[in-house]
C-alpha cells in the first residue's frame, strides 16, 4: 500500500521596508513554509508576486512606493486567493479597517509575539479573520462607524501624493496626466470626503495608511 503524497508547502511572500525584521520572519516560517520571496518595496512586490504566486503574503503597512492597502489590492488582482496578513507597527484602528477593506485577513502587531503570528496564519489559511487581541476592542467600535465612501485607486494615487506634499504640477509629471487632471481629482477627492483643505487631507491620508 503506498503512502499517500504530501501536501505541498504552503508559498509564502514577505515584505516589509525593515530589512532585518523581514528576515528574521523568514527564519520563522522557514521551518513549515516555503518562502518564496523577502522583498522590500512595492516594485519588487508585485514583481515577486506575479513571479511566485504566492499561497500567503504577509505586509508592512508602510513601505517605499506602496502601502501595504494599496499592495493589497493590486496583490488579489494578480492571485486573487492569496491570503493577506498585515504585520505592522500601526495600532491606529483605522488601519485596521482599511486593510481589511483591501482584502487583508489578518493584522498582526510587529510587538507581538512569534507564536501569535503563528496563530494568525493557521487562523487565515482556515478561512478565517484574524485580529491581534491588543486591537480588537477598538476595532470593533471603528468598524460599526459608517463607512466613508471608498476612494479609487487614482484618488489614492493622488491623495498619498498629495499627503507626501507635492505640487498639482509635481502630481501631474509624476502620472503623466495635466495639471487640470491633477486638480479636478484633488477637488472630487475633497468632495467624496467632506474635506476642504491640503492639511485635512494629509491628516485623513495619514489615520487611513494611505500617505507612505
Amino acid at each position: 500500500m503506498t503512502s499517500p503524497s504530501p501536501r505541498p508547502r504552503i508559498k509564502a511572500l514577505i515584505a516589509d521596508d525593515h530589512v532585518l525584521f523581514a528576515e528574521g520572519l523568514a527564519k520563522l516560517l522557514e521551518p513549515d513554509f516555503d518562502v518564496v520571496a523577502v522583498v522590500n518595496d512595492g516594485e519588487h512586490l508585485l514583481r515577486a508576486v506575479a513571479q511566485y504566486r504566492p499561497d500567503l503574503a504577509l505586509l508592512d503597512v508602510s513601505m517605499p512606493e506602496l502601502t501595504g492597502v494599496e499592495a493589497a489590492r493590486k496583490i488579489l488582482e494578480i492571485v486573487p486567493n492569496c491570503k493577506l496578513i498585515c504585520v505592522t507597527m500601526h495600532s491606529n484602528p483605522e488601519f485596521v479597517r482599511e486593510a481589511f477593506r483591501a482584502g487583508a485577513s489578518g493584522y498582526v502587531l510587529k510587538r507581538s509575539a512569534g507564536a501569535e503570528l503563528n496563530e494568525a496564519i493557521r487562523q487565515v489559511m482556515s478561512g478565517n479573520a484574524y485580529v491581534s487581541p491588543l486591537l480588537t476592542k477598538d476595532v470593533l467600535s471603528i468598524l460599526l462607524q459608517p463607512r466613508v465612501p471608498a476612494l479609487t485607486t487614482r484618488q489614492r494615487e493622488i491623495l498619498r501624493f498629495v499627503a507626501q506634499g507635492l505640487s498639482a504640477k509635481e502630481i501631474a509629471s509624476r502620472l503623466n496626466i495635466s495639471v487640470k487632471t491633477a486638480h479636478f481629482h484633488k477637488t472630487s477627492i475633497m468632495e467624496k470626503l467632506n474635506l476642504h483643505t491640503t492639511a485635512e487631507l494629509t491628516k485623513y491620508a495619514l489615520e487611513h495608511g494611505i500617505a507612505s
